[in-house]
């Protein structure tokens, strides 16, 4: 098979490398990747946006699966173009994809689906947002309705930091994703990510993991696009995960197929557990990120196999074999992240570090210049590793995190402090 992988980030590159862990696979381009997937596949300069150019360099380049990394080309119709092309492609449609594109189309789904979720008001006008939120009071969850990076969200401790978010996002803080707001109730218990596979009819459970969002160890500071990740959650268990797919995932695409935009690609289901009850704090359209880097790690050869069934529409043959084992990342950061950051600093010393099916570094805003790696963003690397324990999987992760050589970078040291 040749295969086409959109994106350039560590959730990239650890499909890459999982996908070459499977021997059907003959030829592997990323676009536009980085310097790290540059040393395992083909990196191809090509607008990942524009469905008409992916679909003409897939023809050019015999491609017979298309896996959409980001959320972005899935909103902009990529994989609309593509089916329409006749490829296979892992990834749903730009109808579809609104369950991630808009926080408020969510939320009516779910109305309609009677998942459980936060209470919630829908707001175009910041002066009736703010009312609603000194109506409400704090703690308060603020949230651009449109994609926003994976940083549109503002949990509010007072009403005056709930008030500043929204001037922040009605004036232009979030460009148009802030044009509308979703403002919900702050839910406590502790927060998982349930993956599943959807194929438009059936919903093929993948893994769990948590994230850590927030910069700062204990969970403190501003969020960010994640600071690292380990699977499986331990809250997880087999109960909560049944209720998650039986009261959340399949009501939701049950409503979906309803409304004639049925799903088919990775479905992450953000959600908040107390008292071994689930509720959905988001849904997103496409693996997490870091918690991609852990699944893949923990999937190896056999992730290709199950997007390959998602695409096809077979995923009722499907089944997930897992090792009882566990998996962390950690992510280097560039110093000022999620602020602003200086670009084009040198990383030293990867090559000596261990690359197998317990050790891998994914890289994800880097570059190749002068023969040296450089960091282009601002979560830069993912020290990520596998233990028959979360602790020897963190031990081994943090050793990684060791040996590379990049004092302008920074990481949480903390990452797995609630489950260890």
């Amino acid at each position: 098979m040749n295969i086409l992988i959109l994106g350039s980030g560590g959730r990239e590159h650890a499909l890459a490398w999982a996908t070459l862990q499977n021997p059907k696979c003959d030829k592997l381009i990323v676009a536009p990747g980085n310097a790290g997937i540059a040393q395992i596949a083909e990196c191809a300069a090509l607008d990942i946006n524009d469905g008409a150019a992916v679909a003409e360099f897939s023809s050019e380049n015999a491609i017979d699966l298309v896996i959409v990394g980001p959320e972005a080309p899935l909103a902009a119709g990529v994989s609309d173009r593509l089916r329409e092309a006749g490829l296979a492609v892992f990834g749903p449609s730009a109808a579809a994809a609104r369950l991630e594109a808009s926080k408020s189309f969510t939320k009516e789904i779910c109305d309609a689906a009677k998942a459980p979720t936060a209470s919630y008001g829908h707001f175009t006008d910041a002066e009736a947002a703010k009312a609603h939120v000194r109506a409400e009071g704090a703690p308060i969850v603020v949230k651009a309705d449109g994609l926003a990076a994976g940083k549109g969200v503002i949990i509010a401790e007072t009403v005056a930091e709930a008030e500043a978010a929204i001037d922040d996002m009605f004036g232009g803080s979030f460009g148009e994703a802030g044009a509308e707001v979703v403002i919900e109730e702050f839910m406590t218990g502790e927060e998982a990510s349930f993956f599943v596979l959807v194929d438009g009819e059936t919903c093929l459970p993948i893994g769990t993991a948590q994230d850590h969002k927030r910069v700062g160890e204990g969970d403190t500071g501003p969020n960010t696009g994640g600071m690292g990740a380990y699977s499986p959650a331990p809250i997880m268990d087999d109960s909560v995960t049944q209720k998650a797919l039986d009261e959340i995932v399949r009501p939701t695409m049950a409503e979906m197929a309803a409304r004639g935009m049925p799903y088919s690609g990775v479905l992450y289901v953000g959600l908040m557990i107390e008292n071994g009850q689930p509720r959905l704090v988001e849904y997103n359209v496409r693996f997490g990120d870091p918690e991609c880097q852990v699944l893949m790690l923990r999937l190896g050869a056999q992730a290709l196999d199950l997007m390959q069934a998602c695409a096809e529409g077979r995923l009722d043959q499907a089944q997930v074999t897992w090792a009882d084992d566990h998996a962390m990342t950690v992510v280097l950061a560039a110093e000022g992240y999620p602020g602003s950051y200086e670009k084009g600093s040198a990383i030293k010393e990867l090559d000596g570090l261990p690359e197998d099916s317990f050790n891998m570094v994914f890289h994800a805003g880097t570059a190749a210049k002068d023969g040296q790696v450089v960091a282009v963003g601002g979560r830069v690397l993912n020290a990520t590793a596998r233990g028959s324990t979360l602790q020897e999987a963190r031990d081994r992760a943090y050793a990684l995190v060791d040996g590379v050589d990049w004092p302008q970078g920074f990481c949480r040291r903390d990452i797995g402090w609630r489950a260890l």
